[in-house]
């Protein structure tokens, strides 16, 4: 009688697969135990991705906020202003300049000044001659503030009955260096050795910054009161509001304003400055994104410094885990997702310290609050990418201890 053939050795069970709910608790077990040290890890992480989110969302703010003011103001505004001859002296435009001009066909209004030497302006007579603050006295004509792209702020401004009066209107920066914020009855200021009573204060003039620091009076007072005998030193005007009308009338303004030597005529489109401003609102975007990074950084090498030290005071708890069966792959995944879950907390409130940062200071400006996409998916995803890079290594540490080796205490 042959005997039974031995009973096979049971196959020792499957290890349990790792769900997404165990892993989720299990990768929050050394933030929760450890919060101080896990916060001050991801504080470096939030503050890069901050950086980051408020860099593209102030400079997208800015450049929208120029835009819009650009649309506001129009691109349709040319001046005109004294070239010099070839002897280096400045070349006057003759008298009949502005007239001429406004005979250009798409030219819808010209307005211009000239600036009256030797008139100091200031407050009372008592002020020391020396303290000028860079005051200019200019004389202008009617029309000046709505072609130049700028308002009454207070008061009034000239009109033909003050033209020929001892009544001026000062620029926004004049009236703040003077320290005149509104207009009162019989409010005067001394100018070229006489009182003049103020009209007015205007707006600041993004398109005409000239004339912010400008006194302006009527020409007939500027020739009867302080003996103006010069010609028209600058001219503005507004064209139709096409860019093709602009640029057309543009090639015809030099010859037009000085037949005699068109090349000592300055012609230039202030709204070209703020253009190109709005170009390079971004220029310095590479320096604090380079800031950021080196924040981000930082912030790895405390994720990756937290997560070394976690698999150096957990070995217990890996030896208990992989005794009950877990698998290298479930202790590399639990390590790497407790690194990645910090780098996200981190990456999330550094997207909403940026996104706040950015709408607080652009709502000072006055801009349109504007938050690319790319800055804060970009962030995130930066903080992401970091975490997992900086958990590989602990996790792959962690992975590699036996049993045997987990469970030894030191």
């Amino acid at each position: 009688m042959t005997p039974a053939p031995p009973e096979a050795a049971p196959e020792p069970p499957a290890p349990a697969r790792l769900r997404p709910a165990d892993l989720a608790g299990l990768a929050t077990v050394g933030l929760r135990t450890r919060k101080l040290r896990a916060a001050l890890s991801a504080l470096g992480i939030a503050i890069g991705t901050a950086a980051i989110v408020a860099v593209l969302g102030l400079a997208t703010s800015s450049q929208a906020g120029l835009l819009a003011e650009i649309g506001r103001l129009g691109t349709n505004l040319l001046t005109v202003a004294n070239g010099q001859e070839l002897n280096g002296q400045t070349a006057e435009l003759p008298d009949a300049a502005p007239g001429m001009i406004g005979r250009l066909p798409g030219v819808l209004d010209v307005q211009y000044t000239a600036a009256v030497s030797g008139a100091g302006v200031y407050r009372s007579p008592l002020v020391p001659p020396i303290d000028t603050d860079g005051l200019t006295v200019t004389a202008a004509s009617l029309g000046l503030p709505a072609v130049a792209g700028t308002s009454v702020a207070q008061g009034g401004y000239l009109n033909a009955a003050t033209a020929g009066e001892p009544v001026a209107v000062l620029g926004a920066e004049a009236a703040q260096l003077m320290g005149i914020d509104r207009i009162w009855p019989g409010e005067r200021i001394w100018v070229g050795g006489r009182w003049f009573y103020l009209a007015g204060i205007l707006n600041p003039a993004p398109l005409a910054p000239q004339l912010d620091a400008s006194v302006l009076i009527g020409f007939p007072a500027a020739e009867k009161y302080l003996g103006l005998d010069g010609h028209p030193a600058q001219i503005y005007l507004r064209t139709v509001n096409t860019q093709a009308a602009t640029t057309a009338v543009d090639n015809l303004l030099a010859a037009q304003a000085n037949p005699e030597n068109p090349s000592a005529v300055n012609v230039s489109q202030p709204s070209s400055a703020l253009t190109a401003q709005a170009d390079a609102a971004g220029a310095f975007n590479t320096l604090f994104l380079g800031l950021g990074a080196v924040a981000l950084l930082v912030g790895a090498v405390g994720v990756a410094n937290i997560m070394i030290i976690s698999v150096l005071e957990r070995r217990q708890e890996i030896g208990l885990r992989r005794a009950l069966g877990a698998t290298r792959g479930q202790i590399r995944v639990q390590f790497l997702a407790e690194a990645v879950l910090l780098a996200l907390v981190g990456g999330a409130v550094g997207d909403v310290a940026g996104i706040a940062a950015t709408a607080v200071y652009a709502h000072a400006k006055g801009w349109a609050i504007v938050i690319p996409p790319e800055a804060w998916a970009g962030g995130l995803g930066a903080a992401l990418l970091i975490g997992a890079l900086a958990g590989l290594l602990p996790a792959i540490r962690a992975a590699r201890l036996t049993p045997t080796q987990a469970l030894w205490t030191l």
